[in-house]
């Protein structure tokens, strides 16, 4: 059988081509609008083009069993690129799986969509209020694929919280190079929130239970996070110890923190949008039990697993990876003025 993944060249992309090709289950066929960035292998065909040309996406589809769409323009992109990608791509692929009779279509969606949380843990059935344009647009995309689901395709939408793992930058890029360069690191408030985020690794365990699990069960709607995550500022501290400098976690006073934060989004001076210096001092967490029930779902990774995994493989690259900016989760985010705050830590 074959497997369309969408964003084959991304993050997550990369790491689920990688996983289902060592099954040896699946030929597997990747589309991205960024060049394939690994080695050709015999069974992977990588197709370099954009989800919103549906010319492309129908040749895409030829021949194809399953799609794992993953393909995504992340939170600093600007709001009409966000929208036409989330919104305007994942309906040319769902009409492009349609007419090719695709089996099953797997979205990756977002925690995002349900905005700041009011109470913890969140379900699946909880209201969706997305902040900022990527949490809205993953709502609207999400609508078509229930429509879609509604006309008898399996659609099975996953919610993951924030994933990492090795070659995760991004955001998270800012917690590694200052714990590389002996700093201090800030979190907004007491710290003492519990803050879940989610391995890379159970992450694609999630998508491989999707793709194989019994069709009228899978088609629906799930949250993935870990099992195990304590407060952020412990686990943050774990990557700060494991940096060897000694250095601690520092508290910010939260609302004139998030004041400042605001201001520079605003003036285009930091990399932080609202969705992430507005959750970052609540409790956030996900219930991952329908996960468990339906798809087998056991996530093999602590947050502190998740987070050592990421750091060690930072640091082993650091020097290639600091020389390589962008805004996807592959690269490291310009810091603007952060970069100057970092020596006061």
């Amino acid at each position: 059988m074959r497997t369309l993944v969408t964003g084959g060249s991304g993050f997550l992309g990369l790491n689920l081509v990688r996983r289902l090709l060592s099954s040896g289950k699946s030929e597997v066929r990747s589309l991205d609008i960024a060049p394939w960035p690994g080695p050709e292998v015999p069974s992977l065909e990588t197709v370099t083009a954009d989800i919103r040309d549906a010319a492309a996406v129908r040749a895409c589809m030829a021949g194809v069993h399953s799609v794992v769409h993953c393909a995504a323009a992340l939170p600093l992109h600007p709001r009409r690129v966000i929208r036409s990608t989330e919104v305007a791509g994942t309906r040319v692929l769902l009409e492009e799986a349609a007419r090719a009779g695709v089996q099953r279509f797997v979205f990756i969606s977002s925690t995002a969509v349900y905005g700041i949380p009011h109470h913890v843990p969140v379900a699946e059935t909880d209201p969706l209020e997305g902040v900022g344009p990527y949490g809205c647009a993953k709502i609207e995309a999400e609508k078509l694929c229930e429509d879609w689901r509604a006309r008898g395709m399996c659609l099975v939408i996953l919610r993951p919280k924030s994933f990492i793992g090795p070659e995760r930058l991004g955001v998270f890029s800012l917690l590694y190079d200052w714990a590389l360069d002996g700093r201090g690191f800030p979190v907004l408030g007491a710290g003492r929130n519990r803050y879940q985020l989610l391995d890379v690794d159970d992450l694609c365990d999630a998508i491989v239970a999707a793709l194989g699990g019994p069709r009228q069960a899978v088609s629906d709607v799930f949250n993935i996070g870990a099992r195990e995550f304590s407060s952020l500022r412990s686990d943050f501290q774990a990557v700060l110890d494991e940096a060897g400098f000694g250095r601690r976690v520092v508290c910010l006073p939260e609302r004139p923190a998030v004041l400042a934060l605001q201001l520079l989004e605003r003036l285009h001076l930091s990399p932080l949008y609202r969705w992430v210096y507005e959750t970052a001092a609540k409790e956030s967490w996900v219930s991952i039990d329908k996960a468990s029930r339906v798809l087998g779902f056991s996530p093999r990774y602590s947050n502190r697993d998740a987070l050592l995994r990421n750091f060690r493989w930072y640091r082993e690259h650091a020097a290639q990876v600091r020389a390589r900016t962008g805004v996807s989760h592959r690269d490291s985010w310009n810091q603007g003025v952060l970069k100057v705050a970092k020596a006061l830590f």
